[in-house]
């Protein structure tokens, strides 16, 4: 037979671990979450580079069609050799001019990318630190109301025996006296 204070606190303790796991659950939820969110800033900054090379590509391939260009022009056209020349040698100083501004400019977004991550992510382990700490605190607070509920519910369970106890003693008592009457009714009769 189950003690009469086991049959009332195990609903309780079960309560308060189910309410403890859903803590610890949503913790771990968060923890995830920022944790995904450093891998998407990560695979962002990693991204530039893949872009800013892809681009550059794209630019010393447009260069390269040009030069092919040009040489099929000098090639043709007699005397064009000079101003071949001239334009090659233009678009040489707008092809590196194009490319060290790109440079410069994806240096700059990455460099502001990567302060901003940085700063997210110096903040996010902050966050992250304060609700662990913010989490243990209601697990102890939690743990200790669950030994004061449980203790509660325990004096309740015992002072309830022993009321069943005294209700059961003064049905004997009664019986007893009930039984005592019925005995001096007949001595009577």
């Amino acid at each position: 037979m189950i003690p009469m204070s086991d049959a009332y606190t195990t609903p309780v303790t079960t309560a308060f671990e189910l309410q403890r796991r859903t803590i610890e659950q949503s913790q771990q939820a968060v923890h995830q979450s920022l944790e995904f969110q450093k891998n998407v800033n990560q695979a962002v900054v990693d991204s530039l580079d893949s872009q800013e090379s892809a681009q550059r590509r794209g630019v010393e391939l447009s260069q390269t069609l040009i030069h092919s260009y040009l040489d099929a022009v000098e090639s043709s056209v007699p005397g064009a050799a000079g101003s071949v020349d001239e334009l090659r040698a233009t678009v040489d100083e707008q092809v590196e001019f194009l490319l060290e501004n790109h440079e410069e400019a994806f240096d700059t977004l990455e460099g502001e990318f990567a302060e901003g991550v940085d700063a997210y992510d110096e903040l996010s382990e902050d966050y992250v630190e304060a609700l662990d700490e913010q989490v243990e605190m209601l697990v102890e607070a939690h743990e200790e109301l669950e030994g004061q509920s449980v203790e509660a519910v325990e004096q309740m369970a015992d002072q309830m025996e022993e009321l069943q106890d005294q209700v059961e003693e003064v049905q004997e008592q009664v019986q007893e006296v009930q039984e005592q009457a019925a005995d001096a009714v007949d001595v009577e009769a």
